[in-house]
């Protein structure tokens, strides 16, 4: 029997809002834990059948087995007396440990950065199909804040390592509240945040029925590489008048245009084994994670995995 991973049960007492906080589509609340030494962020799923929980979570885990720095995420369950609620999202959920604080004061989104440098970039617009949120809009934001070739340079490295676990998971929420930067308190600059937000991957949203439809067809590769339109486009656009592409086209098309912030990333995607992917998905608890739905994001995992080392050899 594997290893599951812990379970965190959020008790009401922690949160720090009366009321529960509806932000975008999902509920969530900040709380302190039992030790009121660390912040935490709640979030159910969009809806209860949805496997946004242990999406985030094996994601969060890949991160780790990759070096790429992120948010600790764990499963959580918070018993709220709303039956509405109850009925949309049921009680289990995930929890995100913040990562402001302790010298760090005030994480600074995407969208506002790069209205800096895009004159038509309009950071109160929508979080989604902003097509001006292309990978070269990004590298000149970064080259305006971090100004130096060496902290730049830097910069773009570890984003490249963020579209690398995005391509891995497949990842489509990258959009531009979903990367940013951490302004340093004390005044002496900033740097780029962990990454955070993972939920929207590994076929979350796919009903078991279709993922043995895909799985029995062979046709995982497919959904990997996006069937064409809006469905399976990632939150990155490649050219601003284009559809985005999905993750790992998106990654395809950056390691060979910016070879460079990449090169530290194939040794890490080499040194992945699809064991260890596997590991961690078999380490959700099995009430919280079908069998087919454990399959499909092990297979998906498994042919990202092979194209990512093709594009890097």
């Amino acid at each position: 029997m594997p290893d599951f991973y812990p379970v965190v049960a959020v008790r009401p007492e922690w949160a720090l809002a009366s009321e529960l906080e509806v932000m975008g589509s999902k509920p969530k609340f900040w709380f302190d834990d039992s030790d009121n030494q660390k912040r935490w962020l709640f979030k159910y799923p969009t809806r209860k059948e949805t496997g946004e929980h242990w999406s985030e979570k094996v994601a969060a885990e890949v991160a780790g087995l990759l070096g790429v720095p992120h948010a600790r995420v764990e499963l959580a369950t918070f018993e709220y007396t709303s039956d509405d609620l109850v009925d949309r999202f049921g009680h289990k959920g995930c929890v995100s440990e913040s990562f402001t604080g302790e010298g760090v004061d005030d994480l600074v989104h995407g969208n506002a950065i790069l209205h800096r440098v895009v004159p038509d970039y309009d950071p109160k617009a929508t979080r989604f199909r902003q097509s001006h949120h292309t990978l070269h809009n990004i590298w000149l934001a970064l080259d305006d804040v971090f100004g130096s070739s060496e902290e730049s340079t830097a910069a773009k490295a570890q984003f490249a390592g963020y579209l690398t676990l995005d391509a891995l998971v497949g990842n489509t929420d990258r959009h531009n509240e979903n990367w940013g930067l951490l302004a340093r308190d004390d005044g002496s600059g900033a740097c780029i945040a962990p990454s955070y937000d993972h939920a929207s991957c590994l076929g979350r949203e796919l009903q078991d029925r279709r993922r043995r439809m895909l799985l029995s067809e062979g046709r995982v590769g497919r959904y990997a590489a996006g069937r064409g339109g809006k469905r399976g486009s990632g939150g990155i656009y490649w050219a601003s008048d284009e559809v985005a592409p999905s993750p790992l086209n998106l990654f395809r098309m950056a390691a060979e245009t910016y070879p460079t912030p990449f090169d530290s990333w194939r040794a890490r995607v080499q040194n992945v084994s699809e064991d260890a992917l596997g590991e961690v998905v078999e380490r959700i608890p099995s009430d919280w994670m079908s069998d087919t739905a454990r399959e499909f994001a092990i297979a998906l995992m498994r042919f990202n995995l092979s194209q990512l080392r093709e594009i890097l050899r």
